[in-house]
This record gives C-alpha cells, structure tokens and sequence, in this order.
C-alpha cells in the first residue's frame, strides 16, 4: 500500500520525464551505483569511525532485513530522531530500501514537537538515540506506547557500547529488496510554517532524487569532495542541497560533526582535508572571527555554501580574504525550490543575491498581497511550482487550499525581489514566522503555549532584529490584573511542556494591553517597530 499524496499534474510530469529531470528511479539507486566503482571509498566518517560504500550498503541491507523482523513492511511509516552519526544514514537508506517513509526530526525537538508528528503520521516504530533527554530512560517511551496504539516498536541506539539499532545493521539479517515505485513519497520532510501545527512534506524518489542530482552537477562535487555536515543531518540543506545523498552520488565523502562551531570543525577540516561545508549566517560569522587567530590549516576549503537566514553583504565579502575559499550563496525550502549563486557569478550577485533556480522548469511569480503579478524589479510574495515543489501537505486539505494558488503554485511566505538575472533577493517574510538563525518558529504554536498558562490573557510574538542571528523572538504579554509574572516563570513553564528550546522567546515584555488593527487584529507591525525605535 502507498503513502497518499497529492500528485503532479499528469501534463507536468510527463513534461519533466520528457526533460530527463525525473529519471524513474528510486533514492536507493544513490548507494547502489556507488557499488561497482566505489565500493571500498569511505562514504561517511564519524569521529574515529568511518564506513565505505559497501558497509554504508551491507549494513543498511542488514537493518531493512531487521525491521521486517519487527512487522516492517512497504507502505508504513516512521519517526527517525538520531543526531549526526553514522546510524543517522544507514537508518534512512534501510528505511527507503523497505519502502518504509520516515519523517527525520531534528535532535533539538522535544516531548512536543515529538507528540505531534506522532498524531500526524501515525508511525509504526520510532529509531531514537538514548544520548536524548527523552530517551534515558524509559519514561517517555512509555507514555509513547500508551497514547499511540499505532506504535510497536521504539527502537533504541546507544552512542556508547551495544545496542538494539547496532546489533540490527552489525549483525546478517536477511533482506529480501523489493522494486520501489520512483512515484511513490520516500520520505516526508518538517515545515517550518507559521501556523501551530507542524505540517509533513511529502518527498517522492523522483522529485528528489533530481533536486541533488541537479544540485551535485551545480556544485560540481566529485570523487575527491569531503563534505563537513556541520549542520543537523536530517535539514534540507544538508541532506540534499546538494548535502551528504549530493556527494554520495560524486562518490566523496561525508564527515559528521556534532555541530557548527570552530572548535569542533576546524580540527575535521585540518584531518580529513575538507572542501566544502554548508553553514547558516551566524555559525559562519563564529568561523570568520575565529578563522585569523587558529593554528589550523584550513586551506582545503574550497567552497563555503550560506544558508537558512539572510546573509549581510559585510559577512558575505569576508569569504573568501579570511577563509581563502568561494562563497555560495543558497536559499531553498524543504518544500522544494532551491537557489544558488554559480560559481561564474559576478561578484556582486554572489555577495548581494541568494542565487537562482536550480531548474528552467521552476516557475516563479512574484505576487502582490491580491495576489497579482508586481512589475518586474519590485518586492513581492514568492510563488513557484516545479519538477521538486510538492503539491500538498501530507494531510493538511485545509492548509492547502491557503498554501496554493488554482495554478498549482506554492506560496512559500518569503518576501523577494528577482533580478533580470533571475537571481533572487530575499527581503523578508511574509507569513507569521521567526527565522531565529535558520530555525524557523511558527509564532502561533509559541502563542498557544502561552495562552494555556493560567494567568496570562493575551500574547503576541514577533521578530525582533539580531545582529548575529539575524532575528531573535520577542513575546509581548497581557497577565491578568495584578499578577506579577517574569521572564524566568514562563521560560520554566514552557520548558516544562516539552518544546524545544529555540522556540522559548529570547524576550519577554510585560504590558497592560496589545495593539489592535482597525479591524480589531493584533498590530503585529506596531509591535516590531518598537525595536526600530
């Protein structure tokens, strides 16, 4: 049985056949070429271990024979939450040869965020990491097992010694592999909309597989890349922009670091030779200050790709004169559309722009509030469609019919300009959404939070400007009369309910009342200019 999603247009996916864009062929063919002509390259390195393509195959081989062991079968679904290791891809490519869809969280989600993808996607067994606050003990895998009856199995991996998720892919568990149909969703994909609820993207193998094939091909990674995956390995940019499943179809190599800051990475470039790594604007901003006074030789890096969150000209021209390698600018967004500078840019576009479409089949309209076109030059609502946007959110009918447009157009909240170039500017947001860094924070989900504590009556969040993060998140607060409630309270409160952290608001302002539109909404905007003044 299929996962249901909502389809391209027949007419638009014979076009992207006819195009050679949609190759008819499942992710698990990014391993399995590799076989014959780089069996025995090393394919991902993790701290003082490392696998070659043979292994990265035999042991996911091994752990799709486990999980059919467990009731695993074509058609379920699963709840991946592994911090960047090798388990993370032997995981991902045993689940897509089962035919089994995960969505990946990331290792910052919590209790909450957790919860809800269970309700969502109803999955069948969650793999999870012990080295997790949740997972430590058994608690939280109780009250799992309790509330979701779709749940059979809650498999652990512990970072230190043997596990159950180890002794799955370590030992020979017989996988008998099956064709996947390259139409069918691969595996979902985490919105960071604006609304409450998270929303699941579903990513079939064929809109996929041609986003990192195209995105290798721009890149022009090869045989000799070492790709640093500083940033959480299941993101979008990462993964496939053209992320770790980009070099392992160049056939380089992938080295895990367990995160972005100098300290830890600039020894893994110096040890592995390090040519490209991707990076969000405030970890950069932490390589460029620590670049001048290391030891280290960081002269393999080839190209540095920025990320995210919008990236200021006066952090893009110090690039290359501090760090010795090029800048590529990237602007993508899980639900599809990538863009990049090209190396053979003008200078200019690559310090000013976030890059073009990877396709000439990405259709752009850039659209007032009515939704009309604006006139060539002029800032408006990003809408695109293509041969790697998807058509629905997984289960979400209602969000759907605001997302999209009669013409099958994504409106993805970004508020951009598009040169003559066809690059694109990216100028801000539209929709009610924090980009804390890269972490996009749905104000509304935070707001709901906040509204359940008992003594708070009204609460707004908004953008407030950060010089390194680039936005940070500011909620204004109505308690009842007379209460008296701080900063420290509410961050216990929510901490306390499960969310992760870079969604507790890095301030809190106490105010009698709110400003209101004329129609009796929010003044959102009012409350973000307190900041400009």
């Amino acid at each position: 049985m299929s996962i249901e999603y909502t389809p391209w247009p027949a007419e638009l996916a014979k076009k992207y056949r006819a195009k050679g864009y949609w190759q008819d062929k499942p992710l698990t063919s990014i391993l399995s070429e590799q076989l014959d002509k780089n069996g025995q390259g090393i394919a991902v390195a993790d701290g003082q271990r490392q696998i070659t393509y043979t292994e990265l195959n035999t042991y996911s081989d091994n752990l799709a024979g486990y999980f059919a062991e467990q009731g695993l079968t074509h058609g379920d679904t699963a709840i991946v939450q592994l911090p960047n290791s090798l388990e993370f891809y032997i995981t991902y490519f045993a689940l897509l040869k089962l035919g089994v869809a995960p969505v990946c969280a990331l290792f910052n989600h919590q209790r909450t965020e957790l919860q809800s993808y269970c309700e969502i996607l109803q999955p069948k067994v969650m793999i999870v990491s012990s080295a997790h606050s949740l997972f430590g003990d058994e608690q939280f895998s109780h009250e799992l097992y309790n509330r979701f009856s779709c749940l059979t199995k809650i498999i652990t991996d512990h970072s230190k010694g043997n596990s159950e998720l180890k002794q799955g892919y370590l030992h020979k568990h017989t996988f008998i592999a099956r064709d996947l149909n390259p139409e069918d969703v691969a595996f979902f994909q985490l919105s960071g909309g604006s609304t409450g609820t998270p929303k699941l993207i579903p990513r079939t193998h064929n809109d996929y597989l041609y986003s990192v094939v195209a995105s290798k091909e721009i890149c022009e990674l090869n045989g000799d890349t070492r790709y640093l995956c500083a940033l959480p390995a299941p993101h979008n940019f990462p993964l496939s922009s053209p992320g770790a499943l980009g070099v392992f179809i160049a056939g380089g190599t992938v080295i895990l670091a367990n995160d972005p800051s100098p300290t830890v990475c600039f020894p893994l470039i110096e040890r592995f030779g390090i040519t490209h790594s991707a990076l969000v604007p405030p970890a950069l901003q932490l390589w460029l200050q620590h670049a001048s006074a290391t030891n280290t030789d960081l002269s393999s890096l080839q190209v540095i790709q920025v990320g995210g969150a919008k990236l200021s000209r006066s952090v893009a021209e110090q690039v290359t004169p501090v760090l010795g390698c090029q800048l590529q600018q990237v602007f993508g967004m899980a639900e599809g559309l990538v863009n990049y500078t090209r190396y053979d840019d003008d200078q200019e576009l690559i310090l000013t722009t976030q890059g073009r479409p990877i396709s000439d089949l990405d259709e752009i309209k850039i659209v007032d509030e009515h939704g009309s076109p604006v006139a060539p030059g002029e800032s408006g609502r990003l809408m695109t469609r293509g041969p790697y946007t998807f058509r629905g959110y997984y289960k979400s009918p209602a969000h759907n019919a605001s997302a999209f447009d009669a013409d099958g157009f994504y409106s993805s909240g970004d508020i951009v300009k598009q040169l003559p170039s066809g690059h694109l500017v990216v100028e801000g947001r539209d929709k009610d959404q924090i980009n804390r860094g890269g972490e996009k924070i749905a104000a509304e989900e935070v707001e709901n939070h906040l509204l359940g504590h008992a003594q708070i009556q009204q609460v707004a969040i908004v953008s407030m400007p950060d010089e390194a993060l680039g936005e940070k998140s500011c909620a204004f607060v109505v308690a009842d009369q007379g209460v008296k409630l701080t900063t420290l309270i509410l961050r216990k409160y929510l901490r306390q309910l499960g969310i992760a952290d870079y969604k507790v608001p890095d301030k809190f302002k106490f105010v009698e009342q709110l400003p209101l539109t004329a129609v009796g909404k929010v003044n959102k905007k009012a409350l973000r200019a307190t900041f400009e003044q």
